[in-house]
């Protein structure tokens, strides 16, 4: 399935084909509102963070759900600290 993303590496968005699954998907329920990381996906030897609402996801590479020990904060910091708050 086609997604766009916002690559890291290259600075720019980017359409890939990609599919989510239970193996490389971690969700996140906790949200309360809009614009709050709502999953993380191991993809193509990096990390795509993924928010609630219409931000596109955006892709580290060299960095996995596991070294982030799975955890939405520390997910929402790596996120933050490219893109800001």
């Amino acid at each position: 399935m086609p997604i766009t993303i916002f690559n890291t590496l290259k600075s720019r968005l980017e359409t890939i084909d990609f599919e989510r699954s239970a193996k490389n998907t971690t969700w996140f329920d906790d949200y309360e509102k809009d614009h709050e990381v709502s999953m993380i996906t191991d993809m193509n030897g990096g990390i795509l963070i993924s928010e609630r609402g219409y931000a596109y996801p955006v892709w580290f590479d060299g960095i996995s759900r596991a070294d982030i020990g799975y955890d939405k904060q520390k997910a929402v910091e790596l996120k933050g600290s490219y893109t800001g708050p």
